[in-house]
């Protein structure tokens, strides 16, 4: 490619409030979901480790922020997924998905009573195609705002508590999943606490001309280093977190995907609001029958990693899976992996063949997630 092709690609590329910030701390900027991203700044196993240790701070601005307001915007919302949101307390967090006729996964999000409103936020390759689908859905029984005003960031590991308190302390009280509207240096800023890593943290919505202000003044603590989409991929994959379009899309179900404990009691079979949304029938038949095949983790022999798209075969080279997730795990200390089986090879231990490259690796059915989850549960 020439350099004059790859600098018209770069220009049609989005940037985040935060890109200047990226490009003075010497990070490796590459295309991710339309933007200019940071893969990487000082390599992508010392910033993994980083966050394990003490704090990362990630710029995740390409996400899409949205409000809903209205009285009815939760029983609005809950026809789209299969989640209990007219439940939600204020400043409750929660996972959901909105699920398509045949059951399957178009997006996950996150969604947050936010008081006044419901704060979501939604994939970036997919925020186009969720915000068309809640206007076309929803628009005559709320409001839907998108918030392309603002930024968002994640200051994840064991420090990050201690470094948001010392900005406000009554984030030291929050507990994981919980949100609020929260001063901080002087910033308006939406804290959740939450995040991608399996690490305590959270996650700051703030006003972009603020964004670049506030994230230099928590990357002046020692704790805290600036992360890259690298790590936060081995992070997640660790964390046995499923990234939509490899592991989780609009073909898996919720319950092939072990994500029926995103799905609460109100709105299963009996419960008070039962089905009502998108494939309700289909994934309660899941719910009910079992699925034909479960995502699983992997732990491969040896040290190679096996990566997205291997083959999987059973003891006989029977095909009976795909690997939709794999690398190194920096903290498992070896090569990990997640993918779909059939249901009958998806127990734990059960030995398997992952085909790298025309040859047979062996790999195993192994627990998720990876390393334990350090979430702070109040």
């Amino acid at each position: 490619m020439s350099r004059t092709t790859r600098t018209n690609e770069t220009d049609r590329l989005a940037r985040t409030p935060l890109h200047d910030l990226h490009v003075e701390g010497g990070a490796r900027l590459v295309p991710f979901a339309g933007y200019e991203m940071p893969v990487q700044f000082a390599g992508i196993l010392e910033e993994h480790r980083h966050v394990r240790a003490a704090a990362g701070l990630f710029d995740v601005s390409h996400m899409g922020q949205l409000r809903l307001r209205g009285e009815g915007a939760a029983a609005a919302l809950e026809t789209l997924v299969p989640m209990d949101i007219v439940d939600l307390p204020a400043g409750r967090q929660r996972y959901a998905l909105f699920t398509n006729p045949k059951g399957g996964i178009r997006d996950d999000l996150m969604v947050t009573h936010a008081g006044d409103h419901l704060f979501l936020v939604v994939n970036a390759a997919c925020k186009a195609q969720d915000l068309a689908l809640l206007r076309e859905s929803l628009g005559d029984r709320c409001e839907i705002e998108e918030a392309d005003d603002r930024a968002l960031m994640a200051l994840q590991g064991p420090a990050a508590a201690g470094v948001l308190a010392a900005a406000a302390p009554q984030t030291g009280a929050m507990p994981f999943m919980s949100g609020a509207r929260l001063d901080l240096f002087g910033i308006d800023c939406f804290v959740t606490r939450s995040g991608y890593t399996g690490e305590d943290g959270f996650e700051i919505s703030v006003p972009a001309g603020d964004a670049q202000a506030l994230a230099r003044r928590l990357l002046a603590h020692d704790e805290v280093r600036p992360i890259g989409l690298g790590a936060r991929d081995t992070l997640r994959l660790e964390a046995g977190l499923c990234l939509y379009g490899s592991d989780i899309d609009e073909t898996t179900t919720p319950i092939e995907a072990g994500l029926s404990w995103a799905i609460q009691k109100v709105r299963r079979r009996g419960g008070a609001r039962e089905f009502g949304y998108p494939g309700a029938r289909v994934i309660d038949a899941e719910m009910r029958d079992g699925p034909a095949r479960r995502r699983v983790g992997l732990r491969p022999e040896g040290r190679a990693p096996v990566r997205a798209d291997a083959n999987l075969t059973d003891g006989d080279g029977r095909p009976i899976g795909r690997v939709t997730s794999g690398g190194f795990g920096p903290t498992a200390e070896g090569p990990v992996a997640m993918g779909y089986v059939a249901a009958d090879h998806a127990s734990v231990g059960t030995r398997l063949n992952a085909m790298v490259r025309g040859k047979a690796l062996p790999v195993t059915v192994a627990p998720l997630p990876f390393v334990e989850h350090r979430y702070y549960r109040g």
